[in-house]
């Protein structure tokens, strides 16, 4: 789905991420790359193919749009380096775009293990009249594209028939985009007046109609 905020052209995609057409940029949000392997260090069972299919998604979206640079929202790894990480660097050495890492809550990685591999981690970003951030913020003047939040949203239909789905969702001066990791959950969001919910649904973005 094609949309349009400040006179510049962005394409939300059912994978979660967001390109910026005007700019030429991939903006991914909570990966959570290292979470399945946390997890079953853990004892909590959960099948391989989890781990390969966030790397499958990641190279897709990128072949897909070709991005000058890929923007990670935050929370690209979920804790402490895992095998995971061997993973994410030959993923990383096949990768020609730039790549930045805006810190999230999660990235406890120190910083010279991404310098190492040629990403720049800042704490947010300000391009134009838009600000990225991890977390949801409000600057005046500016437009925020965050993530953090996993934003879902809950679709009910006649009786007690109910879907719960993942989305973007829209304020007047924000966005938050989806959590683009296949293992995050979703936290429901209630829209209120004004917002604008694009949900995800069967590889599809669809504008919800909240009224």
């Amino acid at each position: 789905m094609t949309i349009t905020i400040q006179n510049q052209t962005f394409i939300l995609h059912p994978s979660g991420a967001l390109f910026w057409e005007t700019r030429n940029l991939l903006l991914i949000s909570d990966v959570h790359l290292g979470k399945v392997s946390h997890f079953r260090k853990h004892g909590v069972a959960i099948p391989n193919n989890v781990v390969s299919e966030n790397f499958k998604r990641l190279t897709d979206i990128v072949e897909n749009f070709k991005p000058e640079k890929i923007i990670f929202l935050g929370d690209l790894f979920h804790s402490s380096k895992n095998s995971e990480w061997d993973l994410f660097q030959q993923w990383v050495d096949c990768c020609t775009n730039k790549i930045i890492l805006i810190a999230g809550n999660h990235d406890i990685i120190d910083k010279k293990h991404y310098i190492k591999l040629d990403i720049d981690v800042v704490e947010f970003l300000e391009i134009d009249d838009f600000l990225l951030t991890h977390h949801p913020s409000i600057k005046e003047g500016f437009f925020n594209f965050s993530g953090h939040i996993h934003p879902g949203i809950i679709l009910r239909g006649f009786g007690d028939q109910s879907l719960k789905l993942p989305c973007f969702f829209r304020k007047e001066n924000q966005m938050i985009l989806a959590a683009f990791g296949e293992f995050t959950g979703k936290h429901v969001l209630k829209p209120q007046q004004n917002d604008i919910v694009y949900a995800i649904a069967n590889d599809e973005v669809v504008k919800i109609k909240l009224n």
